[in-house]
Protein backbone atom coordinates (compact mmCIF):
# COMPACT_ATOMS: atom_id res chain seq x y z
CA UNK A 1 0.00 0.00 0.00
CA UNK A 2 1.49 3.15 -0.84
CA UNK A 3 1.66 6.22 1.42
CA UNK A 4 -1.10 8.02 0.32
CA UNK A 5 -3.37 5.69 0.15
CA UNK A 6 -2.17 4.60 4.05
CA UNK A 7 -2.94 8.04 4.76
CA UNK A 8 -6.76 8.00 3.29
CA UNK A 9 -7.12 4.66 4.70
CA UNK A 10 -6.35 5.83 8.15
CA UNK A 11 -8.39 9.16 7.53
CA UNK A 12 -11.24 7.36 6.85
CA UNK A 13 -10.87 5.03 9.74
CA UNK A 14 -10.62 7.88 12.21
CA UNK A 15 -13.72 9.59 11.00
CA UNK A 16 -16.37 6.75 11.35
CA UNK A 17 -16.48 7.69 15.34
CA UNK A 18 -17.97 10.78 17.65
CA UNK A 19 -17.92 12.00 20.50
CA UNK A 20 -20.15 12.59 23.40
CA UNK A 21 -18.54 14.98 26.18
CA UNK A 22 -20.53 15.21 29.58
CA UNK A 23 -20.26 18.29 30.98
CA UNK A 24 -23.97 19.09 32.29
CA UNK A 25 -22.75 18.35 36.30
CA UNK A 26 -23.69 20.64 38.94
CA UNK A 27 -20.39 19.94 40.46
CA UNK A 28 -22.23 20.48 43.99
CA UNK A 29 -19.44 18.98 46.22
CA UNK A 30 -16.62 20.95 44.71
CA UNK A 31 -18.15 24.11 44.94
CA UNK A 32 -17.86 25.90 41.78
CA UNK A 33 -18.29 24.51 38.21
CA UNK A 34 -15.63 22.19 37.04
CA UNK A 35 -16.25 22.94 33.81
CA UNK A 36 -14.27 26.27 34.10
CA UNK A 37 -11.61 25.39 36.25
CA UNK A 38 -8.55 26.69 34.21
CA UNK A 39 -5.86 24.26 32.67
CA UNK A 40 -2.95 25.78 30.38
CA UNK A 41 -4.85 29.11 30.40
CA UNK A 42 -7.93 27.78 29.22
CA UNK A 43 -11.03 26.34 30.89
CA UNK A 44 -11.58 22.55 31.27
CA UNK A 45 -14.75 22.46 29.10
CA UNK A 46 -12.79 24.04 25.67
CA UNK A 47 -9.10 22.05 26.57
CA UNK A 48 -11.04 18.69 26.80
CA UNK A 49 -13.03 19.63 23.87
CA UNK A 50 -9.71 20.42 21.99
CA UNK A 51 -8.45 16.93 22.88
CA UNK A 52 -11.76 15.28 21.60
CA UNK A 53 -10.97 17.56 17.87
CA UNK A 54 -7.70 16.14 17.97
CA UNK A 55 -8.63 12.41 17.59
CA UNK A 56 -10.98 13.56 14.34
CA UNK A 57 -14.65 13.14 14.82
CA UNK A 58 -17.34 13.09 12.36
CA UNK A 59 -19.04 15.48 15.38
CA UNK A 60 -18.47 16.38 18.85
CA UNK A 61 -21.92 16.69 20.86
CA UNK A 62 -20.65 18.54 24.31
CA UNK A 63 -24.18 18.36 27.12
CA UNK A 64 -23.80 21.49 29.22
CA UNK A 65 -26.63 22.95 32.40
CA UNK A 66 -28.87 25.05 31.00
CA UNK A 67 -28.85 27.24 33.41
CA UNK A 68 -24.99 28.52 33.51
CA UNK A 69 -24.04 31.58 31.09
CA UNK A 70 -20.82 31.18 32.12
CA UNK A 71 -20.31 27.68 30.84
CA UNK A 72 -22.08 28.17 27.91
CA UNK A 73 -20.16 31.59 27.11
CA UNK A 74 -16.86 29.48 27.40
CA UNK A 75 -17.95 26.62 24.71
CA UNK A 76 -20.23 28.89 22.05
CA UNK A 77 -16.30 30.62 21.26
CA UNK A 78 -14.85 27.22 20.04
CA UNK A 79 -17.71 25.99 17.92
CA UNK A 80 -17.25 29.78 16.45
CA UNK A 81 -14.04 27.77 15.25
CA UNK A 82 -15.35 24.63 14.67
CA UNK A 83 -18.41 23.57 12.63
CA UNK A 84 -18.27 19.92 14.23
CA UNK A 85 -18.69 21.04 17.62
CA UNK A 86 -22.66 20.75 18.88
CA UNK A 87 -23.77 22.31 22.03
CA UNK A 88 -26.77 20.62 23.78
CA UNK A 89 -28.54 21.92 26.98
CA UNK A 90 -29.16 19.70 29.61
CA UNK A 91 -32.49 21.27 31.42
CA UNK A 92 -32.17 18.30 33.97
CA UNK A 93 -28.71 18.66 34.97
CA UNK A 94 -29.22 17.25 38.68
CA UNK A 95 -30.94 13.50 37.54
CA UNK A 96 -27.71 12.56 36.97
CA UNK A 97 -25.29 11.08 33.73
CA UNK A 98 -27.71 9.13 32.25
CA UNK A 99 -29.93 11.90 31.08
CA UNK A 100 -27.18 13.77 29.39
CA UNK A 101 -25.59 10.73 27.67
CA UNK A 102 -29.50 10.30 26.42
CA UNK A 103 -29.55 13.55 25.11
CA UNK A 104 -26.05 13.28 23.69
CA UNK A 105 -27.22 9.70 22.00
CA UNK A 106 -30.45 11.41 20.58
CA UNK A 107 -28.09 14.65 19.05
CA UNK A 108 -25.99 11.63 17.07
CA UNK A 109 -29.35 9.91 15.74
CA UNK A 110 -30.54 12.95 14.16
CA UNK A 111 -27.53 13.75 11.94
CA UNK A 112 -28.48 10.45 10.31
CA UNK A 113 -24.93 9.20 9.36
CA UNK A 114 -24.41 5.96 7.99
CA UNK A 115 -21.01 5.88 8.87
CA UNK A 116 -20.88 6.37 12.77
CA UNK A 117 -19.42 2.94 14.11
CA UNK A 118 -18.10 4.10 17.57
CA UNK A 119 -19.22 6.25 20.19
CA UNK A 120 -16.15 7.76 22.51
CA UNK A 121 -18.03 9.23 25.91
CA UNK A 122 -15.67 11.03 28.02
CA UNK A 123 -15.99 13.53 30.93
CA UNK A 124 -14.16 17.10 31.39
CA UNK A 125 -12.42 16.69 34.83
CA UNK A 126 -9.62 14.07 34.75
CA UNK A 127 -7.30 16.97 34.74
CA UNK A 128 -4.29 14.41 33.06
CA UNK A 129 -6.16 12.89 30.27
CA UNK A 130 -4.38 13.02 26.97
CA UNK A 131 -4.40 12.43 23.47
CA UNK A 132 -2.68 8.95 23.27
CA UNK A 133 -5.25 7.54 25.48
CA UNK A 134 -8.42 8.48 23.69
CA UNK A 135 -6.55 7.08 20.96
CA UNK A 136 -5.54 3.58 22.44
CA UNK A 137 -9.46 3.59 23.32
CA UNK A 138 -10.35 4.27 19.89
CA UNK A 139 -7.71 1.72 18.64
CA UNK A 140 -9.66 -1.08 20.73
CA UNK A 141 -12.03 -3.30 18.46
CA UNK A 142 -14.17 -4.78 21.01
CA UNK A 143 -17.48 -3.46 21.55
CA UNK A 144 -16.98 -1.56 24.84
CA UNK A 145 -13.28 -0.19 25.18
CA UNK A 146 -12.70 1.75 28.41
CA UNK A 147 -10.36 3.28 30.58
CA UNK A 148 -9.01 1.51 34.28
CA UNK A 149 -7.46 3.41 36.84
CA UNK A 150 -7.73 3.47 40.41
CA UNK A 151 -9.85 5.49 42.70
CA UNK A 152 -8.51 8.59 45.02
CA UNK A 153 -9.87 6.79 47.44
CA UNK A 154 -7.41 3.48 46.84
CA UNK A 155 -4.52 5.95 45.83
CA UNK A 156 -4.46 8.21 49.55
CA UNK A 157 -5.36 4.46 51.20
CA UNK A 158 -2.84 2.52 50.11
CA UNK A 159 1.32 2.88 48.89
CA UNK A 160 1.51 -0.70 47.84
CA UNK A 161 0.02 -1.43 44.36
CA UNK A 162 -1.10 -4.99 45.45
CA UNK A 163 -2.92 -3.48 48.08
CA UNK A 164 -4.92 -1.18 45.90
CA UNK A 165 -9.25 -0.96 46.24
CA UNK A 166 -10.47 -2.44 43.01
CA UNK A 167 -10.11 -1.02 39.87
CA UNK A 168 -12.50 1.42 38.42
CA UNK A 169 -13.73 0.61 34.51
CA UNK A 170 -15.23 3.75 33.09
CA UNK A 171 -14.50 6.83 31.01
CA UNK A 172 -13.50 7.72 28.72
CA UNK A 173 -14.34 4.81 26.78
CA UNK A 174 -15.21 4.18 23.41
CA UNK A 175 -18.72 1.94 22.59
CA UNK A 176 -20.17 0.75 19.18
CA UNK A 177 -22.84 3.02 18.39
CA UNK A 178 -25.64 0.24 17.59
CA UNK A 179 -25.09 -1.23 20.65
CA UNK A 180 -25.33 2.50 22.68
CA UNK A 181 -28.82 2.97 20.42
CA UNK A 182 -30.12 0.19 21.95
CA UNK A 183 -29.10 0.48 25.15
CA UNK A 184 -30.67 4.46 25.23
CA UNK A 185 -33.98 3.69 26.82
CA UNK A 186 -32.33 1.85 29.79
CA UNK A 187 -29.86 4.45 30.88
CA UNK A 188 -31.31 5.81 34.40
CA UNK A 189 -29.66 7.89 36.93
CA UNK A 190 -25.84 7.85 37.34
CA UNK A 191 -25.24 4.34 36.94
CA UNK A 192 -26.91 3.14 33.68
CA UNK A 193 -24.30 2.89 31.18
CA UNK A 194 -21.51 1.27 34.01
CA UNK A 195 -23.98 -1.58 35.03
CA UNK A 196 -25.11 -1.98 31.26
CA UNK A 197 -21.52 -2.91 29.90
CA UNK A 198 -21.06 -4.89 33.46
CA UNK A 199 -23.43 -7.17 31.69
CA UNK A 200 -21.72 -7.93 28.60
CA UNK A 201 -19.52 -11.26 28.53
CA UNK A 202 -15.64 -10.64 29.33
CA UNK A 203 -14.56 -10.56 25.54
CA UNK A 204 -16.24 -7.77 24.22
CA UNK A 205 -14.52 -5.44 26.70
CA UNK A 206 -11.62 -3.99 26.07
CA UNK A 207 -9.17 -1.93 29.25
CA UNK A 208 -6.70 0.70 28.63
CA UNK A 209 -4.96 1.23 31.97
CA UNK A 210 -3.89 4.84 32.84
CA UNK A 211 -3.72 5.28 36.66
CA UNK A 212 -3.25 9.35 35.89
CA UNK A 213 -7.26 9.06 35.36
CA UNK A 214 -7.42 8.67 38.64
CA UNK A 215 -7.33 12.30 39.15
CA UNK A 216 -10.79 13.64 38.91
CA UNK A 217 -11.39 16.66 40.43
CA UNK A 218 -15.15 16.49 42.62
CA UNK A 219 -13.64 18.29 46.28
CA UNK A 220 -11.82 21.28 47.10
CA UNK A 221 -9.34 19.26 48.31
CA UNK A 222 -8.49 17.14 44.80
CA UNK A 223 -8.79 21.00 43.23
CA UNK A 224 -5.92 22.21 45.64
CA UNK A 225 -4.34 18.88 45.41
CA UNK A 226 -3.88 19.28 41.37
CA UNK A 227 -3.16 23.23 41.74
CA UNK A 228 -0.17 22.37 44.25
CA UNK A 229 0.76 19.55 41.52
CA UNK A 230 -0.06 22.26 38.57
CA UNK A 231 -2.41 20.25 36.88
CA UNK A 232 -4.38 23.15 37.33
CA UNK A 233 -3.48 26.75 36.84
CA UNK A 234 -3.56 28.77 40.15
Amino acid sequence: MSKSAFTESTERQRQNHVVIILASGLSQRLGQPKQLLVKNGEPLITYMTRLALNTNPQVIVVIIPDNNRSISSAITELTLQYPSIRIVMNPKSDTGMAHSLSLGIETIAALKSTSIDRVLIMGVDQVLLDEPHLTALLAGEQTVVASRYHSWQGLEKHQNRDEMAPDIIGLPLAINYKLLKQWQSELIGDKGLRHLIRGLPAEQIGEVDNDQLSYDIDTPEQLTYAKQQKWLDS
